[in-house]
């Protein structure tokens, strides 16, 4: 059975829980390492998926009552 796909949101209360973990439980060096690894991971999920989001928006200019579609393009 295919492993369901997890939404940003999904992912950022995964990242919020391990951060809570890390932060007031008592954990072991092992058991923060693997904790902390697990968080890297979903980060980096994350930013893959604000990444692909990224490049899919586009932005509607008004331009003389002609309304035209231009890809956004995001300042560095």
């Amino acid at each position: 059975m295919a492993k369901k796909e997890e939404n940003f949101e999904e992912l950022m209360v995964k990242l919020e829980e391990i951060t809570n973990k890390l932060e007031k439980e008592q954990l072991s060096l092992d058991e923060s390492v693997k904790l902390f690894e697990e968080g890297m991971k979903i980060s980096k999920e994350c930013n893959s998926k604000l990444e692909e989001a990224e490049r899919k928006i586009t932005i509607l200019i008004n331009n003389n009552d002609n309304i035209t579609e231009e890809n956004f393009i995001p300042e560095e």
